[in-house]
């Protein structure tokens, strides 16, 4: 009996010793032995606004909205779910025996499976096994599944698990996307019937979901809200409130407020992110609006594509981002991300080149060009209005937008010099070579984006407001471009480290914003000047060659709003300008925003200088007005006036003279060409006195515009074959002279009054010689060459 006795205790032992053996692997299985991640689910992509709200998704590869994880579920709907799926669920361990032994008992007496007994860790167990077929094998392994989740989950996160991945009808899966798909609106904002609704979905989706067996659902919902009341989640005036509520009929539609930055964005991280944006989702909706109103404007004159982004100075954060026109449907590429589309650049490059001439030591602010016919290697650039100032000061060259000057600053700054500083400034895609570009570069031959040139100048913006401002010193990480993310890295966007990269001082900058919002503009703008002026905005237009592009880009010391119009085909249309097409967008978006402050001057990175009040260079000794004002640093370097020179008159003051007594005086003299084209704009120009008779003149009367000394000229073979011509073009300082035209010692010809004369030499050197009736002589040496006719050139506003 003894041995028997002794015989059972050990069997009891190796009984318990096995079994707890067993429990402890058990357990280190569950929790240390590696797992495959549970869910492996293609998911839509969602990008939301910086406060959360749903910008716009995209259906997943699968077909499913089922929308990335975020590992939060809202408390309300919590309740509902436990209450209705598993009212244990904080106190077991991922199984209830006894939940499992009443389903066994349920549905044997069915005769068929009524009843699962499933926690709410075994269904998101059996939703990660792929909702296999119910068997009582697969009942065990989704127990031994369950066990392993909770030992390595929390509850919270197993509630997270079950609410993205559960089933909630049709092609909906998991509780985010059904609350936007049934509600429009995030699961956070569901009141208590709302959540209660979508509580009971995921128990029979098939059978009942929005749209489907809407009886059933209300049943089951109204029987859920009860046992809300009865367990004190609601008190009886929520409770009654709920039962209220009416079910939603049909899914509704995902909003799509920016789906071009979501297509873009997606294309760049790939499927499957929850994308996080900077964009203020009011401000997109009212930017959206102003796009879509002003659409019957462009579409009048068949014009069908425009793009807009509003850019946070200080930060460089997108605000608002409207990538096409609402209505442009496929027909005219309305998926297409303008914001983000190469385009010629129009005239909206010519503030930088300014800016760089400024720091350069090159120009002041005001300091007098030259805007008279000019040629360069068959390059003719011509201002929008065909007309010559012949003397007009930078600052107002560039406020009116003035090809000529432009390009004649370009040449004698440097090509590659500019493209160094606009690559600087983070204009990548101006990628071409010097030389392919040349001096079209700046009158629209470069192509870039809107993203690209609303990053530069919100960079000119962050550099002044931080040194004007702030007193901070310019700093690297003031040049980069916009950023849309609210985690820059997720699109490497981190600022540009730019060694050894010209960039734009703060003064250079301030100037160039000072004339693009202070300046006289041309009549056709100035309309906007009190607009403009009430919220300090600098703005520049521009429009590409044969009129395919309108650009409008505005700054303060905030905001950066930039805007393309124009045809995603490339086809031009007439009036499509950057003044008539795409500055009325501008300030439309302008008005959406508060007034910014003025830009403070940088005093601290300039400096005082007398400056010629009618040239603008600085003053010389002969310089008869001079104020005292403030330049860049850089302006020190410039050269003294060239213009304001000392004659000697008779007594009289009728006649020069060259010697003996008379009158000293101070006289503004232009150069022929300039004094010609500045005379006709400007009636108060005193052209030099004449000599009086008998003293011989020193001055040269005449200038040759076109060509230049010793230039090789190119006379283009015409499409029909037949050899082109060349123009040849002289200016005067006396308007009723008239010229005798000599070409290697035979006449030519006279003019009078406009002194052009086409002539078509033969290939090798050649000498012009002109003589007016004074007697004054000039000589011009020069090349040709022939070759295949030119494209025409970009001359753009």
């Amino acid at each position: 009996m003894l041995n028997r006795l002794r015989q059972w205790a050990i069997g009891q032992r190796r009984v318990l010793f096995f079994t707890a053996l067993g429990l402890l692997l058990l357990i280190a299985w569950a929790r240390w032995w590696p797992m495959d991640p549970l869910f492996g689910t293609a998911r839509s992509t969602v990008m939301l606004d910086r406060d959360g709200g749903l910008l716009g998704a995209t259906v997943a590869t699968d077909g499913q909205w089922r929308f990335p994880s975020t590992h939060v579920v809202p408390e309300r709907f919590a309740t509902c779910l436990i209450q209705f799926e598993d009212r244990h669920f904080r106190s077991h361990f991922g199984i209830r025996p006894q939940s499992l032994v009443r389903a066994w008992r349920q549905n044997r007496r069915a005769g068929r499976v009524v009843s699962g007994g499933s926690t709410i860790t075994m269904q998101v167990a059996r939703m990660a096994r792929g909702n296999q077929p119910r068997t009582y094998g697969e009942k065990l392994l989704e127990a031994l599944l369950a066990l392993r989740i909770e030992i390595r989950e929390s509850k919270a996160d197993i509630l997270a698990l079950f609410a993205e991945n559960a089933p909630f009808g049709g092609n909906v899966v998991g509780l985010d996307a059904a609350a936007w798909r049934y509600y429009g609106r995030s699961a956070d904002q569901l009141s208590w019937s709302e959540s209660a609704t979508l509580a009971v979905l995921p128990n029979a989706p098939s059978a009942i979901y929005p749209g489907k067996g809407h009886r059933a659902l209300q049943a089951k919902r109204d029987r859920l809200l009860d046992r809300l009341l009865k367990v004190h989640a609601i008190d009886s005036m929520e409770w009654s409130l709920a039962k209220e509520e009416p079910l939603p009929e049909r899914a509704q539609e995902i909003p799509q407020r920016a789906p071009q930055l979501l297509t873009t964005i997606k294309a760049q991280v790939g499927d499957g992110k929850l994308l996080r944006t900077t964009v203020e989702g009011a401000l997109q909706d009212r930017a959206t609006d102003a796009a879509d109103r002003y659409a019957a404007r462009l579409n009048a004159n068949e014009v069908h594509n425009a793009a807009a982004i509003i850019v946070d100075v200080p930060t460089g954060e997108v605000l608002a981002y409207v990538g096409n026109l609402g209505n442009a449907g496929s027909d005219h590429a309305g998926s297409v991300d303008i914001v983000r589309a190469r385009r010629s650049t129009g005239s909206v490059l010519k503030p930088f080149l300014y800016a760089d001439m400024l720091q350069s030591g090159e120009l002041t602010p005001d300091m007098m060009l030259a805007d008279v016919p000019t040629r360069y290697d068959g390059f003719s650039p011509r201002n929008y209005d065909e007309h010559y100032s012949g003397a007009v000061p930078a600052s107002e060259a560039l406020a009116r937008s003035l090809n000529v000057p432009t390009v004649r600053s370009l040449r004698s700054h440097g090509v590659e010099r500019t493209l160094r500083m606009l690559h600087g400034m983070g204009l990548h895609s101006i990628d071409r070579s010097a030389a392919d570009y040349g001096l079209s570069l700046i009158v629209g031959g470069a192509e870039s984006t809107l993203w690209e040139l609303a990053g530069a100048y919100s960079s000119m913006g962050r550099v002044l407001e931080h040194f004007g401002r702030l007193g901070m010193p310019y700093r690297k990480g003031d040049i980069h471009p916009p950023h849309v993310l609210q985690r820059k890295d997720d699109l490497q966007e981190k600022p540009t480290a730019l060694d050894g990269t010209p960039v734009l001082s703060a003064s250079a900058i301030h100037f160039t914003l000072r004339a693009l919002r202070e300046v006289a503009r041309p009549a056709d703008e100035q309309g906007w000047s009190h607009f403009t002026g009430q919220k300090h905005i600098a703005w520049k237009t521009g429009t590409s060659y044969g009129h395919r592009d309108a650009w409008a880009i505005g700054l303060t010391s905030r905001y950066c709003i930039a805007v393309w119009t124009g045809n995603a085909s490339g086809e031009g249309r007439p009036g499509l300008t950057g003044t008539l097409a795409a500055a009325p967008l501008l300030f439309d978006l302008f008005s959406l925003l508060p007034n910014s402050p003025a830009f403070a001057p940088p005093y601290d990175e300039m400096v005082r200088t007398s400056l010629c009040r009618i040239t603008g260079f600085r003053a010389g000794l002969d310089c008869p007005q001079v104020d005292t004002t403030w330049v860049q640093p850089e302006g020190m370097r410039t050269p003294t006036c060239p213009y304001h020179r000392r004659i000697l008159l008779d007594p009289t003051g009728s006649w020069r003279i060259s010697g003996g007594q008379g009158i000293s005086a101070p006289w503004f003299v232009l150069p022929p060409a300039m004094e010609h084209y500045y005379a006709q704009r400007n009636p108060n120009y005193r052209p030099l006195p004449p000599w009086r008779p008998g003293m011989q003149s020193n001055d040269q009367p005449m200038e040759i515009l076109y060509p230049d000394a010793a230039a090789t000229v190119l006379i283009p073979v015409q499409l029909d074959g037949s050899r082109g011509n060349m123009v040849v073009e002289v200016a005067h300082r006396n308007p009723r002279t008239t010229l005798f035209w000599d070409l290697d010692g035979t006449f030519i010809g006279t003019t009078q009054g406009e002194h052009r004369m086409a002539l078509s030499p033969a290939e090798g050197m050649h000498r012009l010689t002109l003589t007016d009736g004074s007697g004054h002589v000039l000589h011009r040496t020069f090349t040709i060459v022939s070759g295949a006719r030119n494209a025409p050139s970009p001359n753009a506003p």
